[in-house]
């Protein structure tokens, strides 16, 4: 048998793509499944975007691309973080990645050592885990209840810091719950770091044109003497329907971006000429197709948590961005199901509501917040309705 490293054995497989394969095996087994496991949108890639990716292959543009990205898509995209995020940087200051993923394992790769304590604020994506995990680094959930809508406590950072804290995670509006930041907390977290600096920063916002309540609002820009120890990115995964084109991009302090353009030359090198070519038309295109999508997402959005409601035993908040639900299922523990599997923890809920109501989710213990479920809203509002009529009729029928 083949022997693996220890990176290989911490790292666990995402249970987001666990219950995506289980519904695919059911589906080809024959079983009207609905998957609200993965959060992917729906909608097409905008026709401008695939036009200039055709224009692009046609032209030529097929050669091995520069690790940190093409001038063209770099500069598109200090373009957007100047008008979107209104950070004061240009072409040379942005990295070009593999996906969002890819710019977060990079950040991560250069700055973990083993045993560093890497603080990420729960709910988390499950992706997060994973990659610090692999790293070797330790992570450090701090909890933001539904009561507190899910948002990290200062106060919580503060008492979690220690001299072995090497990094925070920041994600809003956050995966799973759809937590929204506002300026006076990015404010409050960034005088906890300026007590602390050793601490280094990953903003992930890639969800930030899906905010239904309030603003977006960065850690970088809020708090610009901090920016030499932040990389803020993001991607066109989300907002343009661009999840198969894997294209992702951030800005940071020159010396981080530099490790991990050397952490990424020696894992995949730079991204598809094609891929950046799109992007490019999409960061530059219309914007007004940002602002159309944002209110098709804040429907379903208010679909999904009215039809939740009649579901006895769950609690469904009202996410203020990106396009997930998150209810509370801790009203169905310790009963059971007309199949008779008894209910001890959300992974049995989402097991079961696979099982038996044929709609799959990902238990809430895959965010590191265990007695909720997560369900994507990035589908369509018959598909939003058909899945919440079972699950509601799911939950009716427990003993």
């Amino acid at each position: 048998m083949t022997r693996f490293t220890a990176r290989i054995q911490r790292t666990r497989p995402a249970a987001t793509f666990a219950m995506a394969a289980r519904a695919r095996a059911l589906r080809a087994a024959g079983k009207d499944v609905i998957s609200l496991s993965i959060g992917e949108p729906d909608l097409p890639t905008p026709a401008h975007v695939i036009e200039a990716a055709h224009r692009a292959a046609q032209a030529g543009e097929t050669k091995y691309p520069p690790i940190a990205g093409t001038e063209a898509c770099r500069a598109a995209v200090a373009r957007k973080f100047v008008r979107e995020q209104h950070l004061p940087i240009t072409a040379k200051d942005v990295l070009i990645t593999n996906g969002g993923k890819q710019a977060i394992f990079n950040a991560v790769m250069a700055v973990i050592e083993p045993g560093d304590a890497v603080i990420i604020p729960a709910p988390c994506w499950a992706g997060y885990i994973q990659v610090v995990e692999f790293a070797g680094g330790v992570p450090v959930f701090l909890e933001g209840p539904a009561a507190s809508g899910f948002r990290l406590d200062p106060a919580a950072l503060e008492a979690a810091m220690t001299d072995r804290t090497r990094l925070l995670l920041l994600n809003y509006p956050n995966n799973p719950s759809g937590a929204v930041a506002d300026a006076a907390l990015l404010e409050s977290v960034a005088a906890v770091l300026r007590r602390h600096p050793q601490v280094l920063v990953i903003s992930d916002d890639i969800y930030e044109h899906l905010i239904f309540e309030g603003a977006y609002h960065t850690l970088a820009a809020v708090a610009p003497d901090l920016a030499d120890r932040i990389v803020t990115m993001s991607g066109v995964s989300k907002s343009y329907a661009m999840t198969g084109w894997r294209l992702g991009f951030c800005t940071g302090p020159a010396d981080w971006l530099a490790a991990m353009s050397l952490v990424q030359g020696t894992a995949t090198a730079g991204v598809s000429t094609i891929s950046q070519a799109a992007a490019v038309a999409a960061l530059d295109g219309p914007l007004d197709l940002l602002a159309e999508r944002r209110a098709i997402y804040r429907r379903r959005r208010d679909l999904v948590t009215a039809a939740l409601a009649d579901a006895p035993g769950l609690i469904c908040a009202k996410p203020e961005g990106a396009f997930y639900a998150f209810p509370a299922v801790t009203g169905l523990l310790g009963r059971s199901t007309l199949a008779g599997q008894r209910l001890m923890n959300d992974d049995d809920v989402a097991n079961a509501l696979l099982d038996e109501a044929l709609v799959a989710t990902v238990p809430g213990s895959a965010f590191a917040m265990a007695g909720h479920i997560r369900l994507s809203t990035a589908t369509g509002d018959a598909v939003l309705a058909e899945a919440c009529a079972r699950i509601v009729h799911f939950c009716g029928a427990l003993r």
